[in-house]
């Protein structure tokens, strides 16, 4: 991450009030978890009702949803509208479906957003419930986190971090794809810190929203402008980077075997890349 992030990393949150939030709401995703134990126990799911929805009588959302909008808003806000709960209830066995999908050790995080969510109306588009949906039920496997928007993401990356971190075909990607690619991309930046590797995803989530925040509407052409800058970017990187290998390859110094290997390690692992630069450029 760049020196002036980590900066205002160290003196974030200096009384601990939003430490204080997170931790409190960790606590209750704990008990949504025991009241739905649908990872531990996935049969569990049969027992979610129309009520745990919504409460058409009433005209109320049901528990399960208080607590993913509601009770866990300090682990990533949701903006959403009855209506939506209710078209839910109407497709619950559609819903209990893709819950299952979302709780199965086996899915991707990519294959759990996009699995078919967009057939119950109002949980298409970016699918920001799903994606909270799926972030409390993995929480424990330490490979999500609560920012449910694309752009944000791609927002909170393209500020934080030292080197163009964009996949060369990312536009080429469906919405789980990027979705994955993003998150562990910001995963890494996290893990990247002494200072930021030991706070809780959601708590360094927390800092990029306070610290950084996002515009209220990014438009499709300030994104596409975002993108385009960073591919680029990240071609003349790779373009000088095969000029060193073609550099080393015609004095003898790596074989086309090694050029071939180095060329793949350059485009698989970003976080290594100023290394692997800085090591081939000793052998010239």
């Amino acid at each position: 991450m760049k020196e002036e992030v980590l900066q205002k990393a160290r003196v974030f949150d200096s009384n601990g009030t939003i430490k204080r939030s997170v931790d409190e709401a960790l606590e209750k995703l704990k008990i949504f978890r025991a009241k739905y134990p649908f990872t531990e126990k996935p049969e569990a799911i049969e027992t979610l009702t129309p009520e745990d929805i919504f409460i058409t009588d009433k005209g109320e959302i049901g528990e399960f949803f208080r607590y993913i909008e509601y009770q866990l808003k300090p682990l990533g806000y949701l903006r959403t509208y009855p209506k939506v709960y209710l078209q839910i209830r109407r497709q619950i066995d559609l819903f209990k479906e893709l819950l299952y999908v979302v709780v199965d050790n086996k899915k991707s995080l990519a294959e759990k957003v996009d699995a078919p969510w967009k057939e119950i109306k109002g949980l298409g588009g970016d699918s920001h419930i799903a994606k909270k949906i799926i972030f409390c039920f993995n929480y424990e496997t330490g490979s999500v986190i609560p920012i449910f928007s694309t752009s944000h993401l791609e927002h909170f990356l393209n500020i934080i971090q030292e080197t163009p971190w964009l996949p060369i075909h990312y536009d080429a990607l469906s919405l789980g794809e990027k979705y994955e690619t993003l998150t562990a991309e910001l995963l890494k930046a996290k893990e990247s810190s002494q200072i930021t590797k030991p706070w809780e995803i959601t708590y360094f989530c927390r800092f990029l929203y306070e610290t950084y925040t996002p515009p209220k509407i990014i438009t499709e052409a300030q994104r596409k402008k975002l993108r385009e800058k960073a591919l680029m970017e990240q071609r003349q990187q790779f373009a000088k980077f095969i000029e060193l290998l073609n550099e080393l390859k015609a004095k003898g110094k790596i074989s086309s075997e090694q050029w071939r290997a180095y060329s793949e390690q350059w485009q698989k692992n970003t976080e290594t890349r100023q290394e692997l630069t800085d090591k081939l450029q000793r052998l010239k």
